[in-house]
């Protein structure tokens, strides 16, 4: 896939001999806030939007093993993350009764290692045992209740993600008994901490349905891209709530990953679409071993290729009238290990990032020189010269005559918008 972007960005001498000075001076510690520094010495604002919500930069932790306890949620608080997204909790009823049950296992293994793309690109993957939630319903709400708390005054955003029922091939009953319970108790802990905003809220389709047998049919995955924002908003009832699908890759074709997304945008009624969505989840391979098992998610070179193709493709089919324009905002996820991949993903219309592997890297990969792993990434994934966003967001600003005054979420704005076909005439690698 060709990329959009070139080797490396090209920014005013001033602005690029202040951008290495400020990579070195922070491998020390961050500035108190990042955005003010930036809005500053830049005039760069970061400021997007997560799930209909304004977020002070678009930076976020995706959910998994990196948000399921307090300690872990305060210090990316501490460290300046925009959002985070908590462990998924596999949805129950009034009875306690999980028809997902199956992805309630504990983790016992988790594993960082390198990983070769198909093109020879060399990355990261995380491996792991273990699916969702394994803990009980109260101790995920008591987790987001404090959650919410440590994150309001750090200004962060924090959101739940949840696995609901799905019906395989053949089934045509919803358990809509897990939809309204777990949504509802949700709520009550959102509404108790005084948001007035609707809760953001991650339904999670997991990589690891892509081996499984209830993804074996193409009509049953549409099935369920098609039905479960409805259910969701129909179990908040009178209060608000904004549902973020988070699109698996699928084993079928990229054709089919168009489809989803068809079908997502598809939706006539308001109850029926989602406030966003969240593209794309890991890779499943069903011959990959992990500690005796066969069939595991990963991610890496592999994963982004193939996120940012597909969005690419949607935009260019877009353009040419080939299909609905999706005014749905992205969140990206998939192999996001720089700035320039987040503005790779911004350039195809994503208002905000979401990382998980990138913040378990050994700590060689980092160049600031203390500070938890969240600090040491947002360090790279801002300030390095060549590959962080800073310089890629100037680089765009100058190349395209970007007002100085527009914001991240203005800029993927503008990116996803089909209207604007000069700017699209400039994008290379994007159709």
């Amino acid at each position: 896939m060709t990329s959009p972007l070139p080797e490396q960005p090209n920014l005013d001498p001033a602005l690029a001999a202040a951008l290495r000075r400020d990579y070195e001076r922070f491998a020390d510690g961050l500035p108190p806030s990042i955005e003010d520094h930036l809005r500053e010495y830049y005039r760069l604002d970061v400021g997007s939007e997560y799930g209909g919500r304004p977020i002070k930069n678009p930076f976020g932790k995706a959910s998994g093993q990196l948000s399921l306890n307090l300690p872990q949620v305060r210090r990316d608080a501490e460290a300046g993350l925009g959002f985070v997204v908590l462990k998924t909790f596999i949805a129950q009823d009034a009875a306690g009764c999980q028809s997902m049950r199956e992805w309630a296992i504990p983790e016992t293994r988790m594993e960082v290692g390198p990983i070769t793309g198909a093109d020879g690109s060399e990355g990261w993957t995380v491996t792991w045992k273990g699916r969702g939630w394994y803990d009980t319903f109260d101790a995920y709400l008591k987790l987001f209740a404090e959650s919410l708390g440590v994150a309001r005054d750090a200004g962060m955003a924090v959101a739940p993600s949840v696995k609901y029922h799905l019906p395989g091939p053949g089934e045509s009953e919803w358990n809509t008994g897990e939809y309204e319970y777990t949504t509802r108790r949700l709520l009550d802990v959102w509404q108790a901490h005084g948001p007035q905003s609707a809760m953001p809220i991650e339904k999670d389709f997991s990589p690891t349905l892509a081996g499984s047998d209830l993804a074996a049919q193409m009509a049953t995955v549409l099935e369920w891209v098609r039905h479960v924002t409805g259910l969701i908003h129909r179990a908040a009832g009178d209060r608000s709530s904004a549902v973020g699908l988070k699109i698996f890759n699928a084993r079928f074709d990229d054709e089919f990953q168009l489809e989803m997304l068809r079908a997502i945008n598809g939706q006539s009624g308001i109850a029926e679409r989602p406030e966003y969505l969240i593209y794309a989840n890991r890779l499943f391979d069903p011959q990959r071993e992990f500690h005796g098992a066969r069939g595991a998610a990963y991610g890496g070179p592999d994963l982004s290729a193939r996120n940012l193709r597909i969005l690419a493709r949607l935009r260019a089919l877009e353009q040419a009238g080939e299909l609905p324009v999706c005014r749905i905002p992205i969140s990206a996820t998939g192999n996001i290990e720089s700035g320039r991949r987040a503005v790779e993903y911004l350039l195809r219309g994503a208002s905000s990032f979401q990382m998980h592997t990138y913040f378990q890297l050994p700590d060689g990969e980092y160049r600031m020189r203390r500070g938890n792993k969240t600090e040491r990434a947002l360090h790279e994934l801002y300030f390095n010269p060549e590959r962080g966003l800073v310089a890629w967001l100037l680089h765009l600003r100058r190349e395209f005559d970007w007002p100085a005054e527009w914001s991240v979420k203005r800029m993927a704005a503008f990116c996803a918008d089909p209207a604007n076909r000069l700017w699209a005439e400039h994008r290379p690698g994007l159709s």
